[in-house]
C-alpha cells in the first residue's frame, strides 16, 4: 500500500498533541418568520384544518350537511348571504337529488358523494364578487370550450332562469 504524504503542519500537530479547531461562527439571529415558522400553523390554518374535519363529518348525514350549509350561509356577510340564500334555493328546488355539503368552506351540491356545483362567496377571498361554478363532474360539455364559473353579483329573474337550466343540464 503507498504511503500518505502528509504536510509539515499536520506533522507538528501530531509531535505536539494539538488539536486542530475549527473557528467558531456566531450564532445567526433568528428572524421574526423563521420564529413564527418553527411554531407550526397560523391561526387560520388551524380554523381552515377544524372546519374541514367538521364539513367532513357532517356529509356523512344528509340532514346534518344540509344544516352546515344553511348555516354557512347565514354566517355569511352581506350581499354574499342573499346570493348564497337564493342561490341554495334554486339548486335545491332545481335538483333535489343533489346533496347540499360544505366544500372548502363553500356550499356546496354533490352528486353520489362528488361535487357538482358551488357558490364561492366573495368574501372568502376579499373579492368584490362572488362566483357559482361547476366541477368537471357537470355535464357541461359543448364542444372544446365552454364556462364553467359565473360571476354573481346579484340575481334577478333573468339570471335564474340560467342557473336553473345549468344546474338540470350539469345533473344530466
Amino acid at each position: 500500500m503507498p504511503e500518505r504524504k502528509t504536510t509539515a503542519k499536520k506533522t507538528a500537530a501530531k509531535k505536539t498533541g494539538a488539536k486542530k479547531t475549527a473557528a467558531k461562527k456566531p450564532a445567526a439571529k433568528k428572524t421574526s418568520a423563521a420564529r413564527n415558522s418553527s411554531k407550526g400553523f397560523t391561526p387560520e390554518e388551524r380554523a381552515a384544518m377544524k372546519e374541514r374535519a367538521a364539513e367532513l363529518k357532517a356529509s356523512q348525514n344528509r340532514e346534518e350537511s344540509e344544516r352546515s350549509v344553511v348555516a354557512k350561509i347565514a354566517s355569511l356577510p352581506e350581499p354574499d348571504r342573499t346570493l348564497g340564500k337564493k342561490l341554495h334555493a334554486i339548486v335545491t328546488d332545481t335538483a333535489p337529488e343533489l346533496v347540499p355539503r360544505l366544500w372548502y368552506g363553500m356550499p356546496a351540491y354533490a352528486k353520489d358523494g362528488k361535487v357538482l356545483c358551488y357558490f364561492q362567496y366573495g368574501s372568502k377571498f376579499k373579492s368584490r364578487y362572488g362566483t357559482f361554478g361547476f366541477s368537471d363532474e357537470a355535464n357541461l360539455d359543448q364542444g372544446a370550450l365552454w364556462p364553467v364559473v359565473f360571476g354573481v353579483t346579484e340575481l334577478n329573474a333573468a339570471e335564474e332562469k340560467q342557473i336553473r337550466a345549468l344546474v338540470k343540464q350539469a345533473v344530466g
